[in-house]
């Protein structure tokens, strides 16, 4: 029970993490750490082998290095990193892989829509200043945490640490 009340308590972070990335292109470290921290507790109740949970914390080291691999250059946001590490951290492996590619899927929807929002917002009739700082903004960032929590809610039906809670 306690396990699958964290699971829950795992998806409303995530999509906590998307609202608060698309409302101020920011997500706030406290998120990703709750998260982090939340999970050696759900692997406790979940009774996850001290193997499983290891090559869960392997997995978020990684997508940590990853993240800041992605974050050098520019391409995403620090917050961005940290979200994407503490989701890997709950998913392990396999799972983790699967959750990466579904990310960028939806990372791919999100910027095809977001383009076609943008290219249609001076339509609405709207003061540019009005657009300044939303999503509808020309130029804008893109709130990669939006696509990271799709792809998470998206993965974690099928995942294994789903499947334990379910047992």
């Amino acid at each position: 029970m306690a396990g699958q009340l964290l699971l829950l308590v795992f998806a409303f972070l995530m999509v906590l993490a998307a609202a608060k990335d698309a409302m101020s292109y920011t997500i706030p470290n406290w998120l990703s750490g709750v998260l982090a921290l939340a999970f050696p507790m759900a692997a406790l109740f979940l009774g996850m082998s001290w193997m499983d949970f290891g090559l869960h914390a392997l997995t978020g080291l990684i997508a940590l290095m990853i993240g800041i691999a992605l974050f050098a250059p520019g391409w995403i946001g620090g917050g961005d990193a940290k979200l994407f590490a503490a989701a890997a951290l709950w998913f392990g492996w396999p799972d983790a892989a699967m959750f990466l590619a579904k990310a960028a899927l939806m990372g791919g929807l999100l910027a095809v829509g977001l383009m076609m929002l943008r290219r249609a917002a001076p339509a609405t009739g709207l003061p540019r200043s009005w657009l300044t700082g939303t999503l509808l903004a020309e130029g804008g960032p893109a709130p990669y945490g939006i696509a990271l929590a799709a792809g998470a809610l998206w993965t974690l039906p099928d995942s294994q640490i789903f499947l334990l809670a379910a047992l």
